[in-house]
């Protein structure tokens, strides 16, 4: 048995180098290390309420003489009903927000009307499905939660993978410490009784549980919601001063709570 590890090890090196060929085991190897690396980007959650979606993510600042960059790395508008949040490498990220933006435009003007919001990660799943298959590509290194709202589903959650998956949810997280926070989500998460506040609370707490550093301040979180004002969708990116706002909220609780 154990001349056979090393031949074992060996076998299944030999099927990492190739997106597009199946291990002995069923396995595709590069897909599992593109979600692999996935697990050390910044955390992000994704929570839907009674009243909208609300996306948050944790930045992650690798230089302090970084210049603070206009637009957030994390958070993405795809269409005026449909916002996203990612996970991985931003470049790769960056390809795929254009082409979910290209493709949703492309519906508008087909249709005279906007994209149902699992068509739209559907059809950008099925890119990413793609670069699995053929060869001499490699995987899309980026998970990324979309947060919508349609006339037939109302708001909607999802994830997907680099594999092509998707799922919709009610509440849940990507990047690192994904079972950390799946786990606080799973406690604190009430079915048909969270309201935005208590879906952006959620959010932060999680976030705060989860992040890298001894405690989470408003310049290293990134918050959106998607809600509906006046019969329309509205995407609202939170600025540092409401993040702390919930931040100080959150404190605030745990204070209480300890005293």
């Amino acid at each position: 048995a154990g001349a056979c590890a090393p031949a074992l090890a060996a076998m299944s090196r030999r099927y990492d180098s190739r997106t597009t060929i199946f291990s002995p085991e069923g396995r595709l190897y590069q897909v599992e290390y593109a979600m692999e690396a996935i697990s050390h980007a910044g955390t992000a959650v994704g929570i839907l309420s009674s009243e909208g979606v609300v996306i948050a993510a944790e930045k992650k600042i690798s230089s302090k003489l970084l210049e603070p960059v206009k637009s957030s790395e994390k958070m993405y508008m795809i269409d005026e009903h449909v916002a996203c949040a990612v996970a991985g490498i931003t470049a790769d990220a960056n390809i795929l927000v254009n082409y979910a933006r290209t493709a949703a435009q492309r519906y508008q003007l087909t249709y005279q009307e906007p994209m149902p919001v699992e068509q739209l990660v559907q059809s950008l799943c099925d890119t990413k499905q793609g670069y699995t298959q053929y060869g001499g590509l490699r995987p899309f290194g980026v998970s990324m939660l979309y947060a919508g709202w349609d006339s037939q589903h109302g708001f909607q959650l999802y994830c997907s993978d680099p594999s092509g998956n998707y799922g919709g949810w009610m509440a849940t997280s990507i990047g690192a410490s994904t079972q950390a926070a799946q786990s606080i989500m799973k406690q604190e998460y009430k079915v048909g009784e969270m309201d935005l506040q208590a879906a952006l609370a959620l959010a932060v707490k999680v976030l705060s549980k989860t992040c890298d550093a001894t405690s989470l301040t408003p310049d290293r979180l990134d918050i959106a919601t998607v809600t509906l004002v006046d019969g329309k969708v509205k995407y609202t990116p939170f600025p540092d001063a409401e993040s702390k706002k919930l931040l100080d909220a959150l404190q605030a609780e745990a204070a209480s709570g300890d005293a």
